[in-house]
Formats: C-alpha cells, structure tokens, sequence
C-alpha cells in the first residue's frame, strides 16, 4: 500500500513538472506603458522564467487600477482572462462576487502582515497575496518648518498640532493671495482612502470586515469630515474645493504646500525630486494613531488552466520571498509587505541611511482595512461624491454623510 501511495505521489509530481514546464501566464499590472516601474517588473519576470524554466510570463500594462479592473473583469467575462493581475485590495469583494478568482489553497500566508491580510481574506479563504501595499503618511518641508520657527525635526502628533502648524506655515502676499498653504490632502482619485486618514485617528472604521455594511454617518465620521472641510473653509490653512492627487507631490517639490498627505508609495519619487530636506511622519492622532492600508494584491482567475494558476501562485509567491520584496520596497517606495523582508542586510542598510523608509511599517501596528465591500466601486462613489459635495461647499458635512449612507445601504441591500 505504502509503495503504490509512493508511486502515485512521484507520478502526481512528475505530472506537475511536465504541466508546468510549457506554461504561459499572462500577468495584468496596473500602470501605463513606459517607466522605470515597467523596466523593474520586466526584469523580475524575466528572473523568474531563468529560475523556473518552461513557464513564461507575458507582463502586460494596464493603466491606472481602475482601468485595470474594467479590462481585467472584461477579459474574463469574454473568457480569456489573465492568468494573474495586481489590482487593488479593495477589489476582492467585487472580484469574488464576479466569480473571476480562485483562492490561493495551500499557500501559507503567516509571513505576510496581518494588516494587509484584512483586505486579502475572508469567507475562511485567502484570495489576494500582497504586493505593492502602502500607508498614508505625512510628508513636512524641514526648511519650511524652520522658517516658519518650528522644529524641523518634530512632525505634527495630533489634529491641534497640525492645525496650529498649518497656520504658522501658510503664506500670503502682499494683495492677501495664499503663496504657501499649510497642509494638502487631495481628495480626487482616492478621496475615500485619505478620508479613512481622518476616520481612523477619530476611532471608527467605515465599514464591516463582511463587506455588507458601512457607518458613513456615524457622529465620528461626520467630525472627521468637517474637521476637513474647516481646515480649508474655516481656517484658510488648506485648499478649498477638490484637491487634485496628481498633482500634490508636484505642489510640495514647488513649495506651494508645507505639509502633504499621500501615500508611501510616493516615497521614492519624493526622495528624488524633493530639492530640499524633508520628513516623513505617521498621520496625527486625534483619539488613536491610524491610517487604512492601500495598494494592490495579486489574484488568480479561476478561468485559467490549472496549470496555469499553478504557476501563477508559484509567481505571486516567488515575487514576495523576503529578498524580493525588500527590494520592491527599496525600487518603489511601498511597504515590503512581510516583516522578515525588513530583516534582510540590503533593507537594514537602506533603513539606516534612508531611516523615513520605515515610518510605513511603523505605522502598521495601528493600521486598518482600506474601504472594500460588496459592489465596492459604487459603494465607494457613493462615499467620493459625499466628500467632494462637503469640501466644494455643495452640502455641509453631515448632510453629505446622511445622503452617502443612505445609498450604500440601498446598494448593500441585497448582499446581507
């Protein structure tokens, strides 16, 4: 009996070879053609064919994460989905609600941290691994700082702080026009994701871990809005109207903006552009320390071959060994996304002459879910429109929070 399991597992193996040795998979990641970011992941997957001869990787570049996830869900609805795609964490619900993606049985995923893991489980069931995840955190000018007699060295800790900061740091001339403001928070691309910036510091989180409720217009939510609102409307420290994503980084390296609110994902960028010294801080507290995590995963469409998802795995795991990721990390500004990727000797050297790369991580232990739910993109618009609606002046925060909710329980109706 003991010689005919041993048979069969050696044949089960050999079959599992030969499957895998003329394998292609077609890999979705989410930037526009052209870059230093495509040069990186072409490399990998070209590092990944040497190390496991007969599978090829075809990357293929998608856009931005929303176009992304309409080609991706397009594909597999036409039946020739990728194989494997990075689209955001948040997709999860939508993609699993699609039937579009399998599960990563067997994979053990203890190494990863837990506070990516809450976007990347649920039902029992891992069904993203992750990769290029981040934080929001706070990027100061020290220059600015000091000129404006401030420690250069001492970030804001708490919502006072950054507003009395703000105040200190915002200029005028001579006709009153704002030549510097104090602090910037887009609030176009993602303005749900740095609203959770808000949300979470004032203890409460947005939605449930289900993807069935959200809590928009909870009394801590609703103060989290208009504490935005008045740093712009009341206070005159911020920008007021919608704030453009894109376009923040660019505002900090122009000093138009003393202090920013972006992702960490901007670390790198900012490291090489910033033509002065700057900080990188956790986000300010008001009753918790608390940023929602962000970022993308790896999946696998249940469409593909199983040799094909075989692979895939194989590769999604391959690119997250500890050596990998901390040099995703060091190329790119995300957070490696395990923590013995921090142990390594090239991340240990980067962190000593480079010690802000580390704040992200830090930031970890206090971190949540990014907004995901069911019919997460209309969910999520339903939040966006609430948002820019109270910072345009459309609607005073509690009313747009009221009406925000009102359409995400219509909209959730059907998924409890």
């Amino acid at each position: 009996m003991r010689k005919t399991w041993q048979v069969a597992a050696a044949a089960f193996a050999a079959w599992t070879m030969a499957a895998l040795a003329d394998t292609e998979i077609t890999f979705y990641y989410p930037v526009a053609v052209g870059g230093p970011i495509t040069k990186i992941v072409d490399q990998m997957a070209a590092d990944f064919e040497k190390e496991n001869a007969g599978i090829r990787v075809k990357p293929v570049y998608t856009g931005t994460y929303q176009e992304s996830i309409v080609k991706a869900l397009t594909a597999h609805k036409s039946g020739q989905p990728p194989t494997t795609a990075i689209l955001l964490s948040t997709d999860m619900f939508t993609l699993i609600d699609e039937d579009a993606i399998a599960p990563f049985d067997g994979v053990d995923t203890g190494a990863y941290y837990k506070a990516f893991m809450a976007n990347s489980q649920t039902g029992g069931k891992t069904w993203g691994i992750p990769f290029q995840r981040s934080t929001i955190v706070l990027y100061w000018n020290k220059e600015l700082f000091k000129e404006a007699g401030l420690d250069p060295n001492r970030a804001p800790a708490n919502w006072g702080e950054m507003l009395q900061y703000a105040q200190k740091l915002t200029k005028h001339d001579a006709s009153g026009n704002v030549t510097q403001w104090g602090v910037q928070i887009p609030s176009s691309g993602f303005p749900y994701w740095l609203f959770q910036g808000l949300t979470t510091p004032n203890g409460v989180e947005l939605m449930n871990a289900a993807g069935t409720e959200t809590y928009f217009d909870k009394p801590e939510v609703i103060e989290a809005l208009q504490y935005w609102v008045d740093l712009g409307r009341k206070h005159k420290v911020h920008p007021t109207g919608v704030v453009e994503w894109g376009t923040t980084p660019k505002d900090f390296f122009e000093r138009k903006v003393a202090m920013i609110w972006t992702t960490t994902g901007n670390l790198t960028n900012v490291k090489n552009n910033a033509k002065f010294d700057f900080g990188v801080a956790m986000l300010p507290e008001k009753k918790r320390r608390g940023s929602p995590t962000g970022g993308g995963n790896f999946y696998v469409f249940k469409k593909a071959t199983p040799e094909q998802q075989a692979a895939a795995r194989k590769f999604a795991q391959w690119m997250t060994t500890p050596e990998r990721a901390a040099q995703w990390g060091i190329d790119t500004g995300y957070v490696a996304v395990r923590a013995d990727a921090w142990q390594t000797p090239k991340m240990q050297d980067y962190v000593k002459g480079f010690p802000v790369a580390a704040v992200a991580r830090d930031q970890l232990q206090y971190s949540v879910a990014e907004l995901s739910t069911h019919d997460n993109q209309r969910v999520t618009k339903a939040l966006n429109d609430g948002i820019q609606a109270a910072l345009t002046g459309a609607k005073e925060p509690a009313q747009a929070m009221k009406d925000a909710q009102a359409e995400a329980s219509r909209i959730l109706r059907s998924y409890k």
